[in-house]
């Protein structure tokens, strides 16, 4: 256990979910800490690193199959020892998830929107489309009808070539709007878009790791063990947040919206304890060639920049 009662207020927390959630932990494990090192590492690293959680060794063996079958790992034999990485359409899926989480400031908005109209397409196939678009922060604005203000016309292209629709979904593009933010259209977003369920969400993130954030400015020095936990479980919480958020425009968003404070905490915290973090995970991590390979330059534009 630590020294520190809100990081064991933490774990507690995710050890009492049931199930517990392995298989997400690990992926937050990749995409945050082991792709910015190469991607690949061995099996008995993961179990190590992932003990304090309370994930025992049969757990993660069952996740880590579970997570090969379902393609987001592939494994290399190297005499005994397996020594896993993320396949490359894990690594694309990983791309999707995270790229918002370590973005920095989103920029202006211009008024213009993406439509998607599902009006060709089969039921069946309509709810899949659907339901992948809202993951990219699309909402319905019509039973057939879905719209997002910011979008990737790239991803969006994607994401419909991938479940082979492209050719029976109809997308426009809206040019730009002198009122960015009419009072219907205001109306408009909290019908499509559960803004309050969300901000709901982002206020117990805020009220879960604001007492983290306090305890570890007040160490005289800070353990890099508690700091790598605090870590993984940041970005497993905050990352179940985006996943939830459109990330609509300040413009379309209340003037206290809680993402705002929930972000800018993350952040903070983040920048804290990311240099102790490393420092475990560079003594807890092997690879078949041994030590962990340095971070590339990208890992330290995360959420503007890490120092």
């Amino acid at each position: 256990m630590s020294s520190l009662t809100p990081l064991n207020q933490l774990i507690n927390r995710f050890q009492q979910q049931t199930p517990i959630r392995a298989s997400s932990l690990i992926i937050t494990l990749y995409g945050d800490a082991i792709e910015p090192h190469g991607g690949t590492v061995w099996l008995g690293s993961l179990i190590q690193l992932l003990e304090p959680m309370g994930i025992n060794e049969r757990l993660i063996r069952t996740s880590i199959f579970r997570l090969s079958k379902e393609n987001w790992l592939t494994a290399e034999k190297v005499g005994r020892r397996s020594y896993y990485s993320l396949t490359g359409t894990g690594r694309r899926r990983f791309d999707k998830a995270f790229k918002r989480v370590y973005s920095a400031n989103l920029s202006a908005w211009d008024g213009s929107w993406c439509l998607a109209m599902l009006t060709q397409l089969p039921a069946d196939k309509r709810k899949q489309v659907r339901e992948e678009l809202e993951w990219q922060g699309f909402g319905a604005i019509a039973p057939t009808v879905l719209a997002s203000p910011r979008f990737d016309r790239g991803d969006v292209n994607a994401t419909l070539l991938e479940l082979g629709v492209q050719e029976d979904t109809i997308l426009f593009e809206t040019t730009t709007q002198d009122v960015l933010a009419s009072r219907a259209l205001r109306m408009q977003v909290r019908e499509s878009w559960n803004l309050e369920e969300l901000a709901a969400h982002y206020s117990e993130f805020i009220q879960l790791f604001r007492p983290l954030w306090q305890s570890l400015r007040e160490q005289p020095t800070l353990d890099p063990q508690d700091c790598f936990l605090a870590r993984i479980l940041l970005i497993h919480e905050y990352r179940k947040l985006l996943l939830r958020d459109p990330q609509l425009p300040d413009e379309l968003l209340p003037g206290d919206w809680e993402g705002r404070a929930a972000r800018q905490l993350c952040r903070n915290l983040y920048r804290l304890i990311v240099a102790p973090a490393e420092q475990w995970l560079e003594s807890a991590m092997e690879t078949a060639d041994g030590p962990l390979p340095d971070v590339g330059e990208n890992f330290y534009k995360r959420f503007g920049g890490l120092t």
